[in-house]
């Protein structure tokens, strides 16, 4: 099993370089800066120890100097983050932004929009980390600090690498380590920097420069004395010889990285570290020197408590086992690693290491368990495209009941024909026989009975039309209005406009209700049905009477607000969210928590000039709609209009809308559920 050496999380970890944040200059309180500078240093490379210095100098700093206390907020966040206490990083780095910003300090809110972004990132918040990275340079490069601008490129540089940019990351990376060399009396924003681009070069295969910048890191790092910054480019010369197959070297590298980690008290450095050994020796076939460093690193991860290390130590250790022929304890140390994947929900790093568990079992010659490995390898493949296949299904089953119900609609509409036929011949037989009654009140009285008989079953008639014409326009479980209805509304709507008809400014908003699969599978298509009858309810609360709600498919629904100002687009996406939101759904004397993620866009909407139709538009919102399920559900993300795509197609905005924000062509609303207030977002 490869241990996530690389991962970007590692990345963020080394790159919130603590001390390149200070320096101090002398003042009557040296002894607080000094035991502020110490935490600091350590906040990194030991997180527990200096969580625990800084907690004791909290009242302390609470009157401090502005420098002091914006360092020691910094440094207690990024230790927080160390320790794994997200929540409360989150809340000390947001305490340092609201600082920055009542004291007018542009040095002290760039440091805390730092803190956020990282601590976002280990939330699994991307879009919220870049956007805040992106900020943080900003703000940055309005002051003359430049250690705290180096950090601040060098996360909008690591930002633009998670987004697949690698030009933009390598330009923001190299531009940080130019930084960095102009600092004359602190060499630790270089070698981060440094470290920073060996990443980049990593992920990018281009192993020669990684090389290349590796060995000045590793020299800078010796320079300094520092065993952390050692340890860390050390690291960095495992991860590119392992890619080459040179295990000896990336074994050598390794032994003396753990010897520093042990030396200065990195309990979890140390821990990743000897994952690291196990799988280097499982690369080389060596079973029973990984078997050893895999239980070294169980037992060093059980310690610090770390689950990605627990379960990785496990595969490596049920590998290794099974690379021996022991079976039984090969499979059980692997099951429970499995446990591990499958309870933190990461399915893809779940195939994968199913994928390794059927080739190890096969190696062993266990064929039997190979084959079930393999089977529960496809069974998850098909599990994670089951939703997409599923949605497809219910598609052409909507557009089959559509169709069908047309059918009878047009047979009816054909009976109508001919029962008019049949009225109009009646009504000239009338017309003969009141002629031919003039001679007889008898014959008077029986036409005029005929004829109102007549009047009453065509009325009768004309009623049941319509009330067939409306159920065809509507759906049946949540009595909204269906596609058809709104696909013959818009062809109305759009012969006004080209007739000249004025229409009103409005929008669509597009809506998916999240793992609705999930209540499907857990408690049955009754219970689906109970949610989807709520969302319609609440979706009638949160909107006007003049509103058309249409149930779009499936578990999506599209709603048309027409005479809206597009300034209250936001307002209206927000009270959506919040209304369905606002109570779970009570099924079987229990409860279902619902939220739904939302695209849309103002329409009429035009690009260059030229009016899209609306099919577009909702395409558009389709589009929206899923970036706000990619960026954590219960969100909304809208369209507000194309500010930059002077050259750019629609064809190209939908194909990547994200990219296109990013690049400036899309203008972007991002609004949150859960009571947060909107935010405008542009690239």
């Amino acid at each position: 099993m490869v241990f996530p050496v690389l991962s970007q999380s590692s990345m963020r970890a080394y790159c919130a370089v603590a001390i390149l944040l200070c320096p101090f200059t002398a003042r009557a309180d040296q002894p607080l800066a000094q035991r502020l500078r110490e935490a600091g240093a350590m906040a990194r490379f030991v997180p527990d120890q200096a969580s625990s210095r800084l907690r004791d100098m909290e009242w302390e700093m609470a009157t401090a100097p502005t420098s002091l206390r914006t360092d020691f907020l910094y440094f207690y966040s990024t230790a927080e983050r160390g320790t794994g206490d997200l929540t409360h990083a989150l809340t000390l780095a947001d305490q340092l932004i609201n600082y920055g910003k009542r004291n007018n300090d542009n040095v002290a809110l760039a440091k805390g929009l730092i803190g956020r972004a990282n601590t976002l990132y280990l939330r699994e918040d991307l879009a919220a980390s870049h956007a805040t990275s992106f900020e943080a340079e900003r703000v940055a490069r309005t002051t003359a600090d430049i250690p705290t601008t180096v950090l601040a490129t060098i996360a909008a540089g690591q930002s633009f690498q998670e987004e697949g940019n690698y030009p933009a990351a390598l330009a923001k990376l190299h531009a940080a380590v130019g930084m960095a060399r102009q600092i004359g009396t602190d060499t630790a924003p270089l070698a981060s920097a440094l470290h920073a681009l060996v990443q980049l070069y990593l992920n990018l295969g281009e192993l020669d420069k990684g090389w290349e910048v590796q060995r000045e890191s590793l020299a800078v790092a010796r320079k300094m004395a520092s065993p952390g910054y050692v340890a860390t480019a050390l690291g960095d010369e495992y991860a590119l010889a392992v890619e080459q197959n040179a295990f000896e070297r990336a074994r050598h590298a390794l032994f003396e990285e753990l010897g520093l980690e042990r030396s200065m008290g990195a309990r979890q450095m140390g821990a990743t570290t000897l994952v690291n050994l196990s799988d280097c020796y499982l690369k080389e076939g060596r079973f029973r020197e990984a078997e050893a460093y895999a239980a070294q690193a169980l037992d060093a991860a059980v310690d610090v408590r770390s689950n990605n290390d627990i379960a990785t130590a496990r595969v490596n250790l049920g590998q290794a086992l099974l690379g021996q022929g022991r079976l039984a304890e090969g499979k059980r140390q692997f099951e429970a690693g499995l446990a591990t994947y499958e309870r933190q929900g990461d399915k893809p790093e779940l195939l994968a290491v199913l994928r390794e568990y059927g080739r190890a079992l096969e190696h062993a010659g266990d064929y039997k368990g190979a084959v079930d490995a393999y089977d529960r390898e496809r069974g998850l493949s098909g599990e994670i495209f089951a939703g997409e296949r599923q949605k497809a299904v219910m598609e052409l089953q909507q557009k089959y009941d559509a169709e069908k119900k047309q059918r009878r609609i047009d047979a009816l509409r054909q009976e109508n024909r001919a029962a008019r036929a049949e009225l109009d011949n009646r009504r000239w037989q009338q017309r003969v026989w009141w002629l031919l009654a003039v001679a007889c009140a008898l014959a008077t009285v029986v036409v005029g009975l005929l004829y109102r008989k007549v009047r009453r079953a065509n009325t009768a008639l004309e009623e049941k039309n319509l009330q067939l014409k409306r159920q065809g326009a509507l759906d049946p479980l949540t009595l909204l209005y269906n596609r058809r209805h709104f696909q013959e509304f818009m062809a109305r709507a759009g012969n006004e406009r080209r007739t000249g008809v004025d229409a009103t400014a409005g929008a669509l908003f597009l809506l998916d209700v999240d793992h609705f699969k999930d209540v499907n599978d857990t408690l049955g298509h009754a219970a689906g049905d109970a949610v989807l009858k709520t969302v319609a309810h609440d979706l009638r609360a949160a909107l006007r009477d003049t509103d058309m709600i249409v149930r779009w498919g499936g578990e999506e629904f599209l709603a048309f607000v027409p005479a809206v100002a597009h300034d209250d687009l936001d307002e209206v996406a927000l009270r959506i969210l919040h209304g369905i939101s606002a109570q779970a759904v009570e099924y079987r004397n229990g409860s279902v928590p619902v939220s739904v993620s939302v695209g849309y866009a103002p329409f009429p909407l035009a690009l260059g000039g030229t009016a899209l139709t609306w099919e577009q538009v909702v395409n558009l919102a389709d589009m929206a709609m899923l970036l706000a399920k990619s960026h954590g559900r219960n969100r909304a993300y809208g369209v507000r209009g194309f500010p930059g795509a002077v050259h750019a197609s629609l064809d190209a905005i939908e194909r990547d809308l994200e990219q296109a924000w990013r690049a400036g062509w899309v203008d972007l609303s991002v609004v949150r559920g859960g009571g947060e207030a909107p935010v405008r977002a542009r690239v």
